[in-house]
């Protein structure tokens, strides 16, 4: 038996007073015997295993007060059982509970085990030749000083392999297949993507060269802006490249970079929270849409980038912008380089998206700007089409009167 079943069940017995200490060892009556310094199954709240010593001295001396009997473990040597150990010991040790968080259990099949196979049980009527002890351990490696011993083949000679390295990995209960499905899907998403937008870059701007050799799309160094009111008035230059296309970054609007690309090229509205977990999550800083549906299908299908980070433009970017849907707040336009909104809307084309059906007052600060606003179904999606159709009508009027300016 281990030394702890021992103790417990000399405690339980109340035969206490048959432990006896002899030496460096305790000896349980007739039948055991264990070095003192032995360590227990019993795990304190601090993570160390309590020794033999610690227990017996302890259980012995449950009588003194809590003063008393740190002053005694002191007197003695003898560590100490910790406040909050007290209470669940003596009840495991006393037999009021048959079991404890705190016990090793696997230690105390190793003990268990170790004592039938190496370590015969101590009994003073019979022969003690196969009783193996610490002091007898210490005696042998005296005997030993004098040779050329190598200690650490003694140490490993008495060691038993528990768990093989594979067989410490095995967790019962746990499935982690699962986790590292999830984490592959996760990063060949991201991959997708990733890949998707620099297929969709190279394709902008293919198409966009193709346009303006066939004169349907010009962006040079001198074209002009465009004011709806004043198509006279004086405009800005435009710079060189794929135009750029600004959404919110902000979910209160109805349009963001999750689901411009299936509103603007396939005419279909999918609200912000479907698009982004169909996603995961995963945002683009750019992405690339193209107008695939016109009324005249002889046109050449132009390519824009869609962006909802205006303070990581340079300025030679916000000389490609072209178009801004607009959120209805003036902080989006924080730190743009315009001083109002009257010259962001001469040289940028505005849309507002909003449900038909919503209040005035949601628009109310629109329409005080030379924006464009678009309603569309909250329900009837096959109204789409006609929505994003104006959207790119307005955006190519637009983009022509400043090309031809």
């Amino acid at each position: 038996m281990d030394p702890l079943s021992v103790l417990k069940d000399f405690t339980t017995r109340k035969d206490l007073d048959k432990i006896e200490r002899v030496g460096a060892n305790y000896r349980f009556g007739s039948g055991y015997s264990f070095p003192c310094a032995t360590e227990t199954a019993y795990r304190s709240k601090g993570g160390s295993l309590y020794t033999l010593e610690a227990l017996v001295h302890y259980v012995k001396n449950i009588h003194l007060k809590l003063g008393e009997y740190m002053q005694s473990t002191v007197k003695n040597s003898v560590p100490a059982v910790t406040l909050p150990d007290r209470k669940p010991l003596l009840d495991y040790l006393t037999g009021r509970v048959a079991s404890s968080d705190s016990i090793d259990y696997l230690l105390l099949q190793q003990q268990n085990a170790q004592s039938q196979k190496q370590n015969e049980e101590y009994r003073p009527d019979q022969d003690n030749s196969a009783f193996v002890s610490r002091e007898n351990d210490a005696n042998t490696v005296e005997e030993f000083g004098r040779e050329d011993v190598d200690y650490i083949m003694l140490i490993r000679s008495n060691e038993r392999p528990l768990k093989s390295r594979d067989a410490i990995l095995e967790c019962k209960n746990r499935d982690f297949h699962s986790v590292l499905v999830n984490s592959t899907k996760r990063e060949e998403e991201r991959q997708r993507i990733e890949s998707h937008q620099r297929k969709d870059g190279l394709v902008a701007k293919s198409r966009l060269m193709g346009a303006e050799e066939r004169g349907i799309v010009g962006f040079n160094d001198d074209s002009s802006g465009y004011d709806a009111g004043n198509p006279k008035s004086k405009m800005r230059k435009i710079g060189e490249g794929v135009p750029i296309i600004l959404v919110p970054s902000a979910f209160q609007t109805l349009i963001t970079i999750y689901n411009v690309k299936e509103f603007l090229e396939d005419g279909v509205y999918i609200p912000n929270d479907v698009k982004a977990k169909e996603m995961k999550g995963v945002k683009p800083d750019c992405i690339t849409v193209q107008k695939k549906f016109s009324r005249d299908r002889e046109r050449v299908v132009t390519a824009y980038e869609v962006r909802d980070k205006p303070s990581a433009l340079k300025p030679d970017d916000w000389d490609r912008v072209v178009a801004v849907f607009v959120l209805g707040k003036d902080w989006q336009f924080k730190d743009w380089p315009f001083k109002d909104h009257v010259e962001i809307f001469n040289k940028i084309i505005g849309f507002f998206l909003r449900f038909e059906d919503d209040s005035i007052e949601s628009a109310k600060t629109v329409k005080q700007w030379n924006v464009k606003i678009i309603s569309i179904s909250k329900n009837k999606r096959h109204q789409d089409r006609a929505a994003a159709l104006e959207v790119w009508e307005k955006l190519e009027e637009f983009v022509r009167s400043r090309s031809h300016s």
